[in-house]
């Protein structure tokens, strides 16, 4: 059995790691299983490079965090309920955002994932199928390193508050904080607009702005997309707080903006960490596979009422 070798996803950062040697032999032996879990912990983030390109290998990997998953619109594709349960696949295709005059398919806010959800599931595993010749790029920023960043003004202005999440009613074109200058939704695909007309008279959840780990550090972990507010501050100010909140975190964080390669994969820590997709010409196909892995920090719940 070959063993794994980790090392620092780039020096410049404080998170992330890369895995390398990871394949189908080794990735059920516990002891490689224990290391990449405890990276996982420690980093938040893992590259994973030179993997076989399996449906297979990518649940295997995603096992080592937890069990699966469905994804939360039931509408996406899986791509095989029965063999893979929560393995879903994204094209992006009809989507399109204009971006200081360029159409751009695919472009995601900066986000964590289900926000909209009282249960925050623990991550995901993504691989790329289809790889666009330009953009195409998947971005993290890890909420540890927001949290340190940020002005402690700001800051101590977050740290027992609550930001309302919806599916629906603060996504795409309804997106009311941190939309980019100069961008403007232009289409949503027919499948995407059927799946939130589903979710449109479901409650609003809450999340905290700022959480602890147990490990001790604090985390700045705030969705731009579908956040709708501050609890209990829904005004012109809270709104301009929450708007504040967000191009201060733009300005600080230290992004990782990952450029695919075929036999690469991607886990990260849902918790901690917030992430983008940066969209790429109409004209190139983009197709990724993802998983999702069940989980919950405990802190979120559903607005009353």
């Amino acid at each position: 059995m070959s063993a794994i070798k980790i090392e620092p996803l780039d020096g410049s950062l404080s998170f992330g790691c890369q895995v390398h040697g990871l394949n189908a032999d080794n990735v059920t032996d516990a002891s490689v299983r224990q290391a990449i879990s405890e990276a996982f912990d420690r980093h938040g983030m893992i590259l994973f490079t030179e993997m076989d390109r399996t449906d297979e290998l990518q649940m295997a990997v995603s096992s080592i965090f937890g069990p699966p998953q469905d994804y939360a619109f039931h509408g996406k594709v899986q791509v095989d309920p029965k063999a893979a349960q929560g393995l879903v696949e994204f094209n992006y295709e009809g989507n399109i955002v204009e971006a200081d005059g360029k159409p751009i398919v695919g472009w995601v806010p900066w986000h964590f994932d289900a926000c909209y959800s009282p249960t925050l599931n623990r991550g995901g595993v993504l691989r790329a199928l289809e790889i666009p010749t330009e953009g195409g790029l998947t971005g993290f920023a890890d909420g540890i390193q927001l949290y340190n960043a940020i002005s402690p003004q700001l800051r101590a202005q977050f740290e027992n508050a609550f930001i309302l999440y919806h599916h629906t009613r603060a996504t795409f074109e309804n997106q009311r904080f941190g939309v980019p200058a100069g961008y403007r939704w232009v289409s949503m695909s027919p499948h995407v607009k059927a799946l939130f007309e589903a979710k449109k008279n479901e409650p609003r959840s809450l999340h905290p702005a700022i959480w602890q780990r147990d490990s001790g550090e604090r985390v700045l972990h705030v969705s731009a997309w579908q956040a709708t507010g501050i609890y209990q501050r829904e005004d012109a100010e809270g709104d301009a707080l929450l708007e504040a909140l967000c191009q201060e975190m733009y300005d600080k964080m230290e992004v990782y903006w990952h450029q695919w390669q075929p036999t690469d994969m991607v886990a990260w820590d849902n918790w901690r960490f917030v992430h983008s997709a940066a969209g790429n010409d109409p004209k190139y196909p983009r197709l990724v596979r993802r998983t999702t892995i069940a989980g919950d920090y405990g802190l979120g719940r559903l607005e009353e009422g």
